[in-house]
C-alpha cells in the first residue's frame, strides 16, 4: 500500500512540481492550497505525512504546523520553504520540533529521500 503524502503551498508550480516527483516515486499526494484547507482535509484523507510551505496567506505554516501537532502529534510534518536562514531552521526544528526542514529549490532525489525517511519505519 502507497503511502499518502499531503502537500501544502498556497504556489500551485510547486504543488504540481512535489506531486509529480512523489507520484512517479509510488506515492499517494493529496493536495491543499492554504493553511484551513489542509487543517479540513485531515481528518478525512488521513496522510502519512504533511509537506507545509511556512509563508502562506491568511495563516502561515508556523500556526498551521502547530494546529496540525495539536490535534495529530504523531503525524510527520516536514517544512517545506524558500526561508533557508539558519533561524527558520532553528525554530523549525528545535523550537517547534518539525520532523524536516526543507529548502526550495530541492533536488528530487533529496526530497523523495527526506519523504520517504519520513514515512518508513
Amino acid at each position: 500500500m502507497s503511502k499518502k503524502i499531503m502537500v501544502v503551498d498556497d504556489e500551485p508550480d510547486t504543488v504540481d512540481l512535489v506531486k509529480l516527483v512523489l507520484e512517479t516515486e509510488g506515492f499517494e499526494v493529496i493536495t491543499a492550497y492554504s493553511g484551513s484547507e489542509c487543517l479540513m482535509k485531515l481528518d478525512e484523507e488521513k496522510p502519512d505525512a504533511v509537506l507545509l510551505d511556512i509563508m502562506m496567506p491568511e495563516m502561515d505554516g508556523w500556526e498551521v504546523f502547530k494546529k496540525i501537532k495539536e490535534k495529530h502529534r504523531e503525524l510527520p510534518v516536514a517544512m517545506l520553504t524558500v526561508r533557508n536562514q539558519d533561524i527558520d531552521k532553528m525554530l523549525g526544528l528545535h523550537v517547534l520540533k518539525a520532523d524536516d526542514y526543507i529548502t526550495k529549490p530541492f533536488g528530487r532525489k533529496d526530497l523523495v529521500e527526506r519523504v520517504k525517511k519520513m514515512v518508513e519505519p
